[in-house]
């Protein structure tokens, strides 16, 4: 991290795939974002910027972000080995130039100054991440199911609140300490989901310490075609699924199974319990308690799955599991 009054070199990281509408509304705003940021003193010393890290294997997000080149903010960088975990690896890669990284989802949205927030509550206490609240915005009315279960609120905390696990849909990360803390994306969980809740969950074990940021937020855009029983119960059973993974991964042998059997039990709670409440949901006429009953059996059955080494992957492609190395280009 830069010393002294230096004005940190930020990366903000959008992860893309075949999303171009969301992407030609996100990138002026995080542009209009950027904008609001002191420049270096000197001249000579780039400013900071916008990568676009297209997992598409075809590239066709490439034209779009070039019609944003004459900014001279935005640069492109195409990711062709499927699954986030590989773009957002790319990601870091790119930002060993930069002081903080930043990553927000191409179907989300800044709400205003919250990138400067994020920067605030950074050099605070310059932790190792800053992490900041997702607020979900529906593109349709949702169904009486979806808004009983209140699926999509997400956890709000007081600012400066210790945190020890957090996603990369509003993160942002001291590029030094993530690299002197040796901490990559596990590209096994590429495909499944949940690279991420390892990433951060290995950057506090290793001492990393990460902040709530209450005040930062994005808005989570969230598509018709999420607002069924069927994607909240696949999300949900993919969600206990790669928990139990993410708990058996680096587990030593000797507590393997002691890690395995509570994950087991765990599961088996979850299932039994939230079939419980879905069956008096039922009989009570409550909408809202059979809708969470059965999102939490969901995530039970995903948890004993995972438990025993199944894996579920939520984003599997009809592309090859390994293509060519990344290729980097940048828009002029």
């Amino acid at each position: 991290m830069t010393g002294g009054r230096t004005p940190p070199r930020v990366l903000i990281a959008v992860l893309t795939y075949q999303r171009p509408d969301d992407l030609r509304e996100l990138l002026p705003e995080l542009i209009d974002q950027l904008a609001t940021l002191p420049g270096p003193a000197d001249a000579d010393v780039p400013r900071s910027e916008i990568i676009v890290v297209d997992n598409d294997p075809g590239g066709g997000a490439r034209d779009l972000v070039d019609e944003f080149g004459a900014s001279g903010l935005v640069r492109y960088a195409h990711e062709k080995t499927p699954g986030i975990a590989a773009a957002r690896n790319l990601a870091l890669t790119e930002a060993a130039a930069f002081d903080l990284l930043v990553f927000i989802d191409d179907d989300e949205r800044p709400t205003a100054q919250w990138l400067a927030l994020l920067l605030q509550t950074y050099r605070a206490a310059r932790p190792a991440a800053v992490v900041g609240p997702v607020v979900s915005r529906y593109d349709t009315e949702p169904s009486e199911w979806i808004r009983a279960g209140r699926f999509f609120e997400r956890r709000r905390m007081p600012t400066g609140t210790r945190v020890s696990l957090a996603a990369t849909n509003n993160l942002l990360l001291d590029v030094e300490q993530v690299h002197r803390l040796e901490v990559r994306f596990d590209e096994r969980f590429g495909l499944s989901g949940g690279s991420d809740s390892l990433f951060t969950r290995q950057l506090h074990a290793r001492g990393g310490s990460m902040l709530w940021c209450d005040e930062a937020v994005v808005i989570d855009v969230v598509p018709e075609q999420r607002l069924t029983r069927d994607w909240v119960l696949r999300r949900s059973f993919r969600i206990g699924n790669t928990w139990s993974r993410i708990h058996l991964d680096g587990t030593r042998s000797a507590r393997r199974v002691l890690v395995r059997t509570s994950l087991i039990v765990r599961g088996l709670a979850r299932l039994v319990g939230g079939g419980a409440h879905c069956g008096i949901g039922f009989l009570t006429g409550q909408i809202a308690q059979r809708a969470r009953g059965l999102r939490t059996a969901a995530r039970g059955a995903g948890m004993l799955t995972g438990s025993v080494g199944s894996v579920y992957s939520e984003y599997q492609r009809n592309v090859p599991e390994r293509a060519p190395d990344a290729s980097v280009s940048h828009s002029s």
